[in-house]
């Protein structure tokens, strides 16, 4: 560098063309730069069959770079023009900026990159990312002021240490998120594309975006709620995360019988249960431990409150079971159950606990929907009678 200098203050008769010299030097070394090595690197990355160049290149990594050539050469050269002097930590401040916006771009690029990797939905890195920046910031902060006052770094960190308490009230909420952001990546709470239902703020739908400060979710009416991320830590939410991994989807529903419809199988009912295919080993083996149990018991049958005998929302249940293991879209590995709880004032509920083999949301309503209208409509045949509450249809036939 001494010997360009050195070439410059040869070829310069005055003051004024040592301005004109450096000046336009610096410009052909930013539009060479700019225009035709960038441009060449561009055309280069864009024939690759990668994108990570590519996301570079959209970051504007290469452009932010493509200021410090002429900068560096200016200052350089600062010390061959008396006036340069006095502007000699100005230039090396815009430097210090260039390099800090280059790494913040590098780093938004390395975000990206990674959100394509096929490790994104294993790590969130994007709250670190940002966290990152921010330091790359603070510390950018410090050397331009330092650099323009003439003092060392190190100087104002030691008095930064004085404001401690104001900086803790300040960063509060960073500081909040990014303890937050550490314990959703370490303990796993939640990721991308997980389902997440946090009733307190309105939010059910699927994860985003999750950044340092905010947690973005689309809702399944494609609206979106942005919740602070230490807030949505701190308060209860359900991820629906378990359901979709096992493979199955939860049946909980239940059908309220009418207790007025409740009865004792008569011989007639017996034998018209035989010809339904999923009820005639239960049917048979059932009449067959009743008839041992009262004849073992010398209990007489001419009455049926004597002794054990079939009814026909027993019967029922026992249909259910059967015809759901039979079903191809229960999943047989989970919990099944079909269960009758108390009854209560509005019937004799018989509940249904079973998972689906398939955690599509439109798929698995269809099933349980397809389940309950076979259900439905197949009760009068056990003489049964769902409960409902009485309709204005009811009420007329009743008038009349």
């Amino acid at each position: 560098m001494k010997s360009l200098q050195d070439y410059i203050i040869a070829i310069s008769s005055n003051e004024f063309n040592l301005y004109f010299i450096i000046l336009a030097l610096s410009l052909i070394v930013y539009i060479v730069t700019r225009y035709i090595v960038i441009k060449s690197i561009s055309h280069f990355f864009k024939k690759t069959s990668t994108d990570l160049d590519d996301i570079l290149l959209e970051k504007g990594l290469f452009n932010r770079l493509s200021y410090l050539p002429p900068l560096i050469i200016i200052y350089s050269l600062n010390d061959i023009i008396p006036v340069f002097v006095y502007i000699d930590r100005i230039l090396l401040g815009i430097i210090v900026v260039v390099v800090a916006t280059s790494i913040n771009a590098f780093i938004n690029a390395s975000s990206d990159i990674y959100s394509k990797s096929r490790y994104a939905g294993k790590l969130n890195m994007k709250s670190y990312l940002q966290v990152l920046k921010l330091i790359v910031n603070l510390f950018g902060i410090i050397i331009f002021v330092a650099v323009l006052s003439g003092n060392s770094p190190f100087y104002l960190l030691s008095g930064i240490g004085a404001l401690t308490a104001v900086l803790m009230l300040i960063f509060k909420d960073t500081i909040l998120s990014l303890v937050s952001s550490i314990q959703i990546s370490s303990n796993d709470l939640f990721k991308v594309g997980d389902w997440v239902e946090a009733p307190q703020f309105g939010a059910d739908g699927d994860i985003v975006d999750i950044a340092l400060h905010t947690i973005k979710i689309q809702n399944w009416d494609k609206t979106i709620s942005i919740i602070p991320t230490h807030k949505l830590v701190d308060s209860s939410f359900k991820n629906w995360r378990g359901m979709s991994d096992s493979g199955g989807r939860r049946i909980k529903r239940s059908i309220k019988i009418d207790m007025n419809s409740i009865k004792f199988c008569s011989e007639e009912m017996i034998e018209k249960y035989k010809n339904i295919n999923v009820l005639n080993e239960y049917i048979s083996n059932k009449v067959k431990e009743i008839n041992n149990h009262n004849k073992e018991n010398s209990i007489s049958v001419e009455t049926q409150i004597n002794g054990r005998s079939l009814t026909n929302i027993g019967t029922f249940r026992a249909y259910i079971e059967s015809y759901l293991k039979n079903n191809s879209n229960i999943h047989d590995g989970m919990t099944f159950l079909v269960r009758q709880l108390s009854p209560q004032s509005d019937g004799v509920p018989i509940e249904i606990y079973v998972f689906s083999n398939d955690t599509n949301w439109v798929n698995y309503e269809s099933i349980q929907s397809d389940i309950f209208d076979h259900l439905l409509a197949i009760i009068p045949e056990f003489d049964l009678r769902v409960f409902q509450n009485p309709t204005g249809k009811d009420f007329s036939n009743f008038s009349q």
